[in-house]
C-alpha cells in the first residue's frame, strides 16, 4: 500500500483507477486492500473538495422538497409567492423568484436564502430583514424608460413585482454595498414649497450619479476655486450661442462635472449640487428649458458647491420657483444674481426705466452676457412674464445646444 496526497490531475486519474480496481475486488473487512480503499477515498475526497466547486442546490427543487417534507400543496404557497398562477409559474420555472418571495419563503418555510437566490451578485443578507423602503414607490416606469433596468421586459405589474430586485441591482451597480446606507440616508437639503416625491428624487439622484460616473475627470476639484470673479467669468460664456456647452467644458477643467438629467414626474426639480466622494456634481433638469433659467440655475448650484456643499451636507436639491428661500438658498441666489448682473451696473441701468428691447440688448452687451439674462431679470422684478418674450428665446433652446 502506497497511498500519496493527490497534487495533480494525473495523480487524481491514477488514484481513481486504483480505487475502481480495488472496489472490483470486493476486499474483505480489515484487509490490506480495504484499508487502502478507505485511504484512497479520503485523499480523493480531499482533492475534489479543493478543486471541484460545490454543486449549488436548486431553488425550485428545494421548495418542492420542503413541500414534500411539510405536506404542503401549491395553494399553501400562495402567502409566500402571491397567487396560484404565480405559484404555478415559479414551480414550472417560468417566473423567477423575487426578493420579497425569497424573504417570505426563508422566514416562513426555513429554506436558506443562499439556496433561493440565483443571482450570484445578490448578497443573502438583504433577505435577513424587511427592507427600509417600499421599492414599488419608485418611478419604475420612468426608470425603465431611462435604461435603469437593463433588458428587463414586462408590464407595469411585473415591474412592481420585481421592484426591489431591479432597484437594488441598479443601486448595486453604482454603489458598493457599504455605501448604500450612506447614500440613502444622506442629509438632503431641499428647497421648494411643493411636496416632492422622495422616491422619485432618489431615482433622479441615482441617474445623475450614473451619468457623472461615465465622465472621466482629468482634474481634481480644489475647494476655494469658485470665487465671485470665477463665477463672473463663467457667466460671460452665456453671450455665446454655444455657451452651455462651453460652461460644461469650463467646469470640467476645474474638476466639476455637469450633468443634464430630466426631472422625474412629481419632483419639480430645477437642479442639484451633490458630492460623489470628493468630486462635486452639478445636475440640471432643464425643467424650464430657457437660456436665462439655465444660467441662473447653473450659477445657483455652483454657489452651493462653493459655500455649502460638504461631506456632512452632501446634497442640495432645488426647486427655484420657491419665492421665500431660507438663508443658504438666499445666499446662493444672491451669488448667482451678482455673477450674472453685477448690482453696481444694474442699479444705474437705463433699461430698468425703459423696459425696451434695445436697451436690454445694449446693457447685455455692456456687461457681457446673453440678452435673455437681462430680460429674465426684468421679467422677474416687474412680475410680468410676457415682457421681452422675444429676447428670452424659444423653450428647448438649451437642450438643443447640448444635443448638437
Amino acid at each position: 500500500m502506497n497511498v500519496k496526497i493527490i497534487k495533480s490531475e494525473k495523480d487524481y486519474e491514477a488514484a481513481m483507477a486504483r480505487l475502481s480496481a480495488l472496489m472490483s475486488l470486493d476486499p474483505k473487512s480489515n484487509s490490506k486492500e480495504e484499508n487502502e480503499l478507505d485511504l484512497l477515498a479520503l485523499v480523493i475526497q480531499d482533492f475534489e473538495r479543493q478543486t471541484v466547486p460545490p454543486v449549488k442546490a436548486d431553488p425550485i427543487e428545494s421548495i418542492l422538497f420542503r413541500m414534500d417534507q411539510m405536506q404542503l400543496t401549491r395553494k399553501d404557497l400562495i402567502p409566500y409567492i402571491g397567487s396560484i398562477s404565480k405559484v404555478s409559474e415559479v414551480l414550472s420555472r417560468k417566473r423567477p423568484l423575487s426578493l420579497p418571495m425569497i424573504r417570505r419563503l426563508n422566514q416562513g418555510l426555513g429554506i436558506p436564502a443562499d439556496i433561493l437566490i440565483e443571482d450570484v451578485e445578490t448578497d443573502s443578507s438583504v433577505v435577513d430583514q424587511e427592507p427600509e423602503m417600499d421599492f414599488s414607490r419608485f418611478p419604475l416606469k420612468e426608470m425603465l424608460e431611462r435604461g435603469c433596468f437593463g433588458d428587463f421586459e414586462g408590464n407595469v405589474q411585473r415591474l412592481k413585482d420585481y421592484a426591489e430586485d431591479l432597484v437594488r441591482k441598479f443601486m448595486q451597480d453604482l454603489l458598493p454595498k457599504r455605501m448604500e446606507p450612506a447614500f440613502l440616508r444622506a442629509p438632503m437639503h431641499q428647497r421648494g414649497d411643493r411636496k416632492a416625491d422622495e422616491m422619485a428624487i432618489l431615482a433622479w439622484r441615482m441617474c445623475v450619479l450614473r451619468k457623472a460616473r461615465e465622465v472621466i475627470s482629468a482634474r481634481e476639484y480644489k475647494h476655494g476655486n469658485i470665487t465671485p470673479a470665477w463665477l463672473r467669468e463663467l457667466a460671460k460664456l452665456s453671450a455665446f450661442d454655444e455657451g452651455p456647452k462651453l460652461a460644461k467644458e469650463y467646469l470640467a477643467r476645474h474638476g466639476i462635472t455637469l450633468v443634464i438629467e430630466k426631472h422625474f414626474k412629481r419632483t419639480f426639480l430645477d437642479g442639484a449640487a451633490m458630492l460623489d466622494n470628493d468630486r462635486p456634481i452639478v445636475a440640471l433638469t432643464l425643467r424650464h428649458d430657457r437660456v436665462d433659467n439655465f444660467w441662473f440655475a447653473l450659477l445657483h448650484e455652483l454657489a452651493h458647491v462653493a459655500k455649502h456643499l460638504k461631506p456632512e451636507s452632501p446634497v442640495f436639491i432645488d426647486d427655484l420657483d420657491r419665492t421665500n428661500p431660507e438663508s443658504v438658498e438666499a445666499e446662493a441666489d444672491a451669488m448667482a444674481q451678482e455673477a450674472l448682473i453685477p448690482e453696481k451696473s444694474w442699479s444705474t441701468a437705463k433699461v430698468r426705466q425703459t423696459l425696451s428691447s434695445e436697451d436690454a440688448i445694449a446693457f447685455a452687451d455692456e456687461i457681457g452676457v446673453h440678452p435673455a439674462i437681462v430680460a429674465g431679470r426684468l421679467r422677474h422684478e416687474e412680475k410680468n412674464f410676457r415682457l421681452l418674450s422675444h429676447l428670452i428665446g424659444k423653450t428647448g433652446q438649451v437642450s438643443q445646444t447640448f444635443a448638437q
